[in-house]
């Protein structure tokens, strides 16, 4: 082509384009009663008339709908399809279809690391590790992805495969691995004895089932003789309300646990009953403690139940509820702000912690850090030694 035709074809084109939306503006100059119903009626039909390329209607709809609840502006308030709605109920009850690890998002080097590996899991068989940087799921790079786009990309129905490409550092070398999902039970707590005489428990989230683990590895650990316990929530996103306040039921003594306000004012207190674990206890958190996390760690401080150890928490003070549209699909909506005993809300601020302990590893999760070298922990044991 010479240069003569392809300037005619610039401004053909060019012209083309100023036509279209001329007689768009005519449309919208000459319409009366122009509503937002059928604005979205005439994108549509301007996008199916003239897009170079096939549309996924499907898409492009739910992309619409997820685009209206974005536009309050809240990152909590979201809107989830029907296969992302199944998803999340299925994670919320401790159970789902995947390939059995966490996966944490790593802000200083902003990279996905696989956290844990469930005992006995599909991962766990193909040699999934601990530590491992995810590059690749299904071909298609992680690098513009959170850790719940990723999460939701692993998981899948029972029996379907997922290809993951990981980097692992050990070896310098990156490991694909083919993996058949099955159905995963969630292990949300752990437990062990420490320092001899104390008790230790970590838990990752706040599930349906976390507070039956919670109470079943206290038990374990009571019936060896502990003499303080440390809970760690560190890397803890949070989860579901009811769960944090069974648990907080069971550590904080008679009286307010947490409390909420919604926009009308209306105000809804959970209070502890005067049963509760009477023995001396720590709490880890950090800046990856969130939510739920925070209502038991608030509850924890403000109660003057025992001392908080690591550094500012996330900072979220809102709670949301689910709506489940007739479809299948659901709208997640924040509803309320929670305060603390004391009656602070720390969305956008956190939780300063008793004794501000950083930790210098570079692991992704501080579960992947050996116990000798957590200096966290390691104030954590001697602050609760020192109250013992």
């Amino acid at each position: 082509m010479n240069k003569k035709n392809f300037i005619c074809g610039v401004a053909v084109g060019a012209l083309s384009v100023s036509i279209i939306f001329g007689a768009f503006n005519i449309y919208m100059l000459k319409a009366s009663g122009f509503t937002k119903e059928d604005k979205i009626a005439y994108i549509s039909q301007l996008l199916s008339e003239y897009y170079v390329d096939d549309i996924d209607n499907e898409k492009l709809f739910e992309s619409a709908y997820a685009g209206l609840v974005a536009g309050v502006g809240d990152p909590y308030t979201t809107y989830m399809s029907k296969d992302e709605f199944e998803d999340f109920m299925s994670s919320s009850n401790g159970e789902f279809g995947g390939i059995g690890v966490g996966v944490l998002f790593n802000d200083k080097n902003k990279t996905v690391y696989v956290s844990y590996v469930t005992e006995g899991s599909p991962a766990e068989s193909a040699g999934i590790r601990p530590g491992d940087k995810i590059v690749e799921i299904n071909g298609e790079s992680v690098s513009d992805m959170d850790s719940d786009t990723v999460a939701n990309k692993i998981r899948g129905p029972q029996g379907t495969s997922v290809d993951i490409l990981v980097y692992r550092q050990s070896d310098n070398e990156n490991h694909s691995f083919t993996i058949k999902r099955d159905i995963i039970d969630i292990q949300s707590v752990k437990g062990e004895i420490i320092n001899g005489d104390i008790g230790y428990i970590y838990i990752s989230g706040f599930k349906n089932n976390t507070y039956d683990q919670f109470m079943n590895a206290y038990n374990n650990l009571s019936e060896q003789g502990i003499r303080g316990l440390i809970i760690d929530v560190r890397d803890n996103p949070g989860g579901l309300l009811t769960s944090v306040e069974k648990i907080a039921d069971e550590i904080i003594p008679e009286g307010n646990v947490v409390y909420t306000i919604d926009k009308e004012g209306n105000r809804k207190d959970f209070n502890a009953d005067p049963n509760y674990i009477d023995i001396p206890m720590v709490m880890l958190v950090n800046g990856n403690s969130a939510s739920a996390s925070e209502i038991l760690a608030g509850a924890f401080q403000d109660r003057g139940r025992g001392k908080l150890v690591g550094t500012q928490t996330f900072g979220k003070g809102l709670v949301q509820n689910l709506y489940k549209i007739p479809d299948g699909s659901a709208v997640k909506i924040t509803i309320e702000k929670y305060y603390t005993p004391k009656g602070v809300c720390i969305q956008g601020i956190g939780i300063t912690p008793d004794y501000i302990v950083e930790n210098e590893s570079d692991l992704a999760s501080v579960q992947l850090i050996p116990h000798s070298e957590d200096t966290q922990l390691i104030e954590a044991v001697r602050v609760l030694e020192s109250e013992i």
